[in-house]
């Protein structure tokens, strides 16, 4: 039976939120870096691949599940850490609880609104994504925290280049939420009354803190942390294998788009890598992450686990990346618009739809398992792959 307020697409959930939310919130969900080339590219490339189905002998029962770095999947996704999720007063607890209700991990930025406590007792499997950010002592107060709370592993993110400028404007995002703010953002807010009235009837108002970027109670504002991770020296691959060391348990390394890149984190030791431009907000003409995947698989898939970060809107496009060497996919601005939608419940229905798309493909392609997906399962144009000349 379809709940209320349940939509059948991905697609669907974008406008339900772009209906919903205030303009600069919502501009802040959709929007890449510079002209946008790589944020269209990762949902276009999809675009491109087509499949080879079987007709007949097809399977009557389909495994879906699998693992990644360790952790018992219900079906090849997980959440990818996006920062500060005020579309909705609960956000990252309502994202995990729907993940965990749905059998898969969570991923919590170091950004996140709600501390890592919170979001771990509601979903088990709650990796935390780390920056490089302040010195190594910060780092290690950062990782010990994350092992107390029960993180079951730590997410490294480097693709983002600080790209800031967007040709159709950058979104307007306050350094808190204080009576100027609130006086400043009344227009829009006032004309999203659903959205300000999910925050009302909480008493209280979009949280703008990153609350695990310090001892508890003591959480600086976004842009407090933000400017504390730009005046970080950049770090080195040394110093990466170093933050490695520090954790005993799985490791990803998030961001990668060259095979050069790839071999020197297999060199540091992480357990897994993820194909990722930052959702199209890292250097702008990036290829997609889907582009670049298949020769980074061949590299080092044999060595470490290869994920994909970037431009899933459909159960499909999970699929045609298992079947191009991925073990499994990260979601990032799908799930947010679900959250924007109908909270939970709304983030519990895109992962039911990209589930669905998933089981449908692979029915149509003849396997009982997404671990029998392989490249002959996909048409791929000739000129679709890229990669860096070395």
């Amino acid at each position: 039976m379809r709940k209320n307020g349940w939509f059948e697409s991905v697609a669907e959930a974008q406008r339900r939120a772009k209906k919903r939310l205030p303009k600069s919130v919502y501009a802040a969900l959709v929007a890449g870096s510079e002209r946008g080339i790589t944020a269209g590219d990762n949902t276009a490339a999809f675009g491109e691949l087509g499949f080879a189905p079987h007709v007949a002998g097809l399977s009557d029962k389909r495994d879906l599940s699998t693992t990644v770095m360790g952790q018992p999947l219900s079906f090849p996704v997980m959440i990818s850490p996006t920062g500060v999720q005020a579309v909705h007063p609960d956000g990252e607890v309502a994202v995990a609880r729907a993940a965990a209700a749905r059998g898969i991990s969570m991923g919590l930025s170091l950004f996140a609104s709600k501390p890592i406590e919170d979001v771990v007792a509601a979903n088990p499997q709650t990796f935390f994504q780390l920056h490089w950010v302040g010195n190594r002592e910060m780092l290690l107060g950062l990782v010990q925290r994350a092992r107390e709370a029960g993180a079951v592993g730590l997410i490294l993110t480097m693709d983002w280049s600080f790209s800031e400028g967007r040709d159709w404007g950058s979104p307007s995002i306050p350094e808190q939420v204080d009576l100027g703010t609130m006086i400043r953002f009344a227009p829009e807010a006032l004309g999203r009354p659903k959205w300000l009235w999910q925050f009302a009837r909480t008493g209280a108002v979009p949280d703008l803190a990153a609350p695990n970027l310090a001892p508890r109670g003591q959480a600086p504002t976004f842009f407090g942390a933000y400017r504390e991770w730009m005046s970080t020296p950049l770090p080195t691959w040394e110093d990466i294998a170093w933050l490695r060391e520090q954790w005993d348990g799985p490791f990803m390394l998030k961001g990668i788009s060259r095979v050069d890149d790839a071999h020197r984190a297999v060199d540091a030791g992480v357990t897994a890598l993820s194909v990722s431009n930052h959702g199209g907000n890292n250097l702008d003409g990036t290829p997609a992450s889907v582009r670049l995947l298949p020769s980074i698989v061949d590299a080092v898939g044999d060595q470490v686990e290869i994920t994909l970060d970037g431009g899933i809107r459909r159960g499909s496009d999970v699929v045609k990346s298992l079947a191009l060497g991925a073990r499994a996919v990260l979601i990032g601005r799908a799930y947010l618009w679900g959250l924007a939608a109908g909270g939970r419940t709304g983030v519990e229905n895109v992962l039911d739809i990209l589930r669905g798309g998933v089981d449908s493909a692979v029915l149509g392609l003849g396997h009982s398992s997404v671990h029998d997906l392989s490249p002959a399962d996909v048409v791929v144009p000739p000129d679709f792959e890229r990669q860096a000349r070395h």
